[in-house]
């Protein structure tokens, strides 16, 4: 740990995630004791503590197939598909896996065509998107060809500087293979021809496309001694988000207007709160229905995801004069899922009556249990009221984000678990957890041994009880379970 007190970023190629080495050697003599295999157990190792998964942006003007070909690298239908360019989703960014490694795939496909026209928000869209990844596809329809939208593109790849694989799409046979060929004339390399629809060419444009991530990216956050704390502001639209920035930065940096979306793009900015620095990044608030956003409303949504991306905490603004809605538990969960620290601010706090109250403290109760570890603060970004409560649920928060148990206090407690409460008899058979280990921090990232399937309710009390034991609050938890394999029964 540091003077600032941030722990150092994991590094690179390291065999034991944060592991010292004879505690490594102690838990591997256990795993051997348990019946492990010496290769089964690094690997599950290697795996939690890998940390930020790799970044893959895949961009392209629209209706050339973007989002037909991220369904067929996830391997099944998520991000929607219509023959017809502006139709966008919810969810942007997905976990995908290939031959054995896995990595984030952002889908920037289908926005509408606004007043800046076309070939200026596909620029943007695909500016937002290469600046968060750490490599690129490119797709280009090969039957059309070449298009100045697709030049506008590749003139904004070039500057950006970062590995790009050219898919050239819609080549169903070798007869189309001939168009491909064309897009060299676009100076990013060779087109790799692939039908998306139909599979065709897909295994070895991925193969390609490993070559071209990282194995493990470098860290967005934390790299520079005493830097400041990246803090990022996420909520939906006009629930006061440019209010809090602007009265923690003492004067008005950012545009509050009553019209929900008024912010597009995020404002970093360095903000000093009880003596210390912090770079908030305001961020678009994001709607209910992205689907029906025109262009500058979806790049707003795609902002905020690489807002939580660079991000260490984040701190998620509830309305409190309205109920909770679906979108606002949509929003805390795509901070809990991006693995970022969690501090829950229920702003205008002020505004409210007994009656409100009332009913407020019962839909906290029901529909954020999930996530009654984070640290909660109720202010008013308008008035500022309550505003210094901020500082010390960060600092909660990340603190208990960079928690590490070292793996013989855990297992000790484990050992205490299983006693005191084993997991039910389910089929005649009680699995037990075996031993375990901390792979990682921010997040923590545990990796259980079980001698069977252990039942998501038993691993939530696990998780349960390892926050009473040991804090981590205002943090999420990853916990794995690798299940010994059954061994031949000798005759």
């Amino acid at each position: 740990m540091d003077d600032n007190g941030q722990h150092g970023t994991d590094e690179p190629g390291h065999d034991h995630g944060e592991l010292g080495d004879a505690e490594f050697d102690r838990f591997m003599e256990l795993a051997a004791e348990e019946g492990f295999d010496a290769e089964e157990v690094e690997e599950a190792l290697d795996e939690a503590a890998q940390g930020p998964l790799p970044v893959l942006a895949v961009v392209g003007r629209p209706n050339v197939g973007k989002s037909t070909l991220v369904n067929r690298v996830l391997g099944r239908r998520e991000a929607v598909v219509e023959d017809r360019p502006g139709v966008t989703r919810d969810r942007v960014t997905y976990e995908a896996e290939w031959a054995g490694r896995r990595f984030k795939v952002v889908d920037t496909g289908g926005w509408e065509q606004d007043v800046l026209g076309m070939e200026a928000t596909v620029a943007a869209q695909a500016e937002f998107a290469v600046e968060a990844a750490d490599a690129v596809i490119f797709v280009v329809d090969a039957q059309v060809g070449a298009t100045d939208t697709d030049e506008a593109v590749v003139r904004m790849l070039r500057k950006a500087g970062k590995p790009v694989v050219l898919c050239a799409n819609k080549v169903d046979g070798p007869t189309g293979e001939a168009d491909a060929a064309y897009l060299w004339g676009l100076g990013l390399g060779e087109p790799h021809p692939v039908s998306a629809l139909h599979g065709r060419g897909t295994g070895d444009l991925l193969d390609v496309v490993l070559e071209a991530l990282p194995e493990a990216p470098e860290q967005t956050f934390g790299a520079r001694t005493g830097g400041p704390r990246r803090v990022a502001l996420i909520g939906r639209p006009n629930v006061g988000k440019s209010s809090l920035l602007n009265k923690a930065a003492k004067q008005e940096r950012v545009v509050v207007d009553a019209t929900a979306g008024t912010t597009r793009d995020p404002v970093d900015e360095l903000i000093e709160l009880a003596g210390k620095n912090w770079m908030f990044v305001d961020t678009a608030g994001i709607r209910r229905r992205v689907h029906l956003q025109e262009g500058a409303d979806y790049y707003a949504s795609l902002r905020t995801a690489a807002a939580l991306e660079k991000a260490e905490v984040a701190v998620v603004l509830i309305d409190v004069t309205e109920p909770i809605s679906v979108q606002d538990l949509r929003i805390v969960t795509m901070a809990v899922e991006a693995g970022r620290a969690l501090v829950i601010a229920y702003n205008k706090w002020d505004s409210l009556d007994d009656e409100r109250r009332f009913y407020l403290e019962r839909e906290i109760e029901r529909d954020l249990v999930q996530v009654r570890w984070a640290p909660r603060v109720n202010i008013s970004a308008r008035t500022g009221r309550h505003l210094e409560k901020l500082v010390p649920a960060l600092e909660t928060a990340l603190a208990g984000w960079e928690t590490r148990v070292p793996t013989g206090k855990l297992n000790a407690f484990l050992g205490e678990i299983v006693a005191s409460h084993p997991h039910p008899v389910r089929g005649g058979k009680q699995p037990r957890i075996l031993f375990g280990t901390q792979a990682g921090t921010r997040p923590p990232r545990f990796v259980l041994f079980a001698s069977g399937f252990l039942e998501a309710g038993y691993r939530r009390f696990v998780e349960r009880r390892l926050r009473e034991e040991f804090g981590f609050e205002g943090t999420p938890i990853h916990m794995s379970v690798r299940v010994r394999e059954k061994r031949g029964k000798k005759r």
